[in-house]
């Protein structure tokens, strides 16, 4: 028996080891999909709160016009009571027994219906002023989808940056150290200065300081990002794209028309100086007659000629209204809602011109930076062409260190700068369609 547990148990212990690794591949965490930068516009479409937020406003305005619609149906409602009264009024005739008008316990119980036959108009233009609420909400919606998505597109391409930021820092440092070796070298066998050894350790220093300096910036932007799409921490950011452009010519004047009809800045002016014109409307017509009517139909006691008997009742009335004086209450709202109607307007005027401002900026800027690029592309390859003569001279002795480390340093600044270049020139691409209203979430 001892031996079959032992031979069980050595079975199983071999069996477990050869499983083991097995089980250890199983248990490693997925590679996660690259995120590209439609798929960050996606998550933070899908997840991100304010947008939530945006969406429930648009619902609580198609709610609002539910509620203005109201006022063309009549309002039901149902009311019992008793009532105890005492004394009533009573009398006798010539000794006869006393005649009671009214009873002492009195019943009522009926159903009322209330509508608004005629205002003049005010029930529509109370409706139009929540359609054009709810127009308003959709857009707004819209502008905070759209600036949401241009937020992530910056953070994107602005991770982008700083990576490809770092990388050019670590090639500099890469150098300089290459550089301090060589230094260190000449410097014991006599051939170069403790000054020298000292400058290219600044130098490196330096470049080590910039380099925490962008690994923080680098996590400060990877947080945001986080934030906006939803992505938890424990999850990579596995970014996914590039700076490689092929600039275009753009023309302000082919964008200005299309950014006036789909700017949705242009569309919400215009919904909001409908809304101030809808209001001016329903002031004017506050000061105009109502004509109501109700009707209502229940049981009660009280009636002659038997005051205790519960009997069936109706009741059908028509109520004019005429508005004399309200303290100039309404003459106050058509003066508020005139100015508001005008504020309006001008505000519709200066939405106009900043979006042309947007589109002439925007466009200048596309134009920069692609004549940055061109320059830039020319300033690399020269300073990789500077660098490489000042490290062949310096290591035969034809140059001081610092001629080397200004070399480096110019190399480094010429890759930043066709980093910027490539950099300003797609975030400027988002921006001329976000300013002609472009759709690019």
């Amino acid at each position: 028996m001892k031996r079959i547990l032992t031979r069980t148990a050595g079975i199983a212990a071999t069996a477990l080891m050869l499983t083991w690794p097995l089980l250890a591949i199983g248990a490693e965490t997925p590679t996660e999909e690259p995120l590209t930068i439609e798929k960050a516009i996606r998550l933070v479409r899908d997840n991100n709160p304010a947008l939530k937020a945006a969406a429930a406003d648009v619902s609580a305005a198609e709610a609002r016009i539910t509620q203005s619609r109201s006022a063309y149906y009549p309002q039901i409602s149902a009311s019992a009571g008793y009532t105890y009264l005492d004394p009533v009024s009573e009398m006798s005739l010539f000794g006869s027994p006393m005649l009671k008008f009214a009873p002492n316990d009195n019943y009522e119980a009926k159903v009322t219906a209330k509508a608004t036959l005629f205002d003049f108009g005010k029930r529509a233009s109370t409706v139009d002023l929540a359609k054009t609420g709810k127009r308003a909400a959709e857009h707004s919606f819209e502008i905070t989808q759209r600036d949401l998505s241009f937020q992530t597109v910056q953070l994107f391409y602005g991770i982008l940056f700083i990576r490809e930021n770092i990388n050019v820092e670590q090639k500099e440092i890469t150098a300089l150290n290459k550089a301090l070796d060589f230094t260190g070298k000449r410097y014991k066998s006599g051939a170069a200065t403790r000054f020298d050894v000292l400058s290219t350790e600044v130098r490196i220093a330096g470049a080590q300081n910039k380099m925490l300096d962008l690994k923080h910036e680098l996590l400060r932007q990877e947080l945001t990002l986080r934030r906006l799409t939803g992505i938890s921490e424990n999850v990579p950011l596995n970014i996914q794209g590039s700076f490689s452009v092929t600039p275009a010519d753009h023309r302000s004047s082919e964008h200005v028309s299309h950014a006036l009809d789909q700017r949705l800045e242009m569309k919400l002016a215009n919904e909001q100086e409908k809304a101030a014109q809808q209001r001016r409307s329903i002031a004017i017509k506050s000061g105009l007659p109502i004509l109501s009517g109700s009707a209502s139909y229940g049981v009660t006691n009280g009636l002659m000629p038997d005051i205790n008997e519960i009997r069936e009742n109706f009741v059908g009335s028509l109520h004019l209204e005429i508005p004399l004086f309200s303290g100039f209450k309404t003459s106050a709202e058509r003066q508020e809602t005139t100015a508001l109607m005008h504020a309006a307007a001008q505000r519709k005027v200066d939405t106009e011109q900043q979006v042309k401002t947007d589109i002439e900026e925007t466009t200048h800027a596309l134009q920069t930076a692609s004549e940055k690029i061109i320059t830039a592309e020319a300033q690399v390859q020269q300073a990789k062409l500077a660098a490489e003569h000042a490290r062949t001279r310096y290591e035969n002795g034809m140059a001081t260190v610092l001629d080397l480390l200004n070399t480096e340093a110019s190399l480094s600044q010429a890759e930043l700068g066709k980093l910027q270049a490539n950099y300003a020139y797609v975030i400027n691409n988002y921006t001329l369609k976000r300013a002609t209203g472009e759709v690019f979430w």
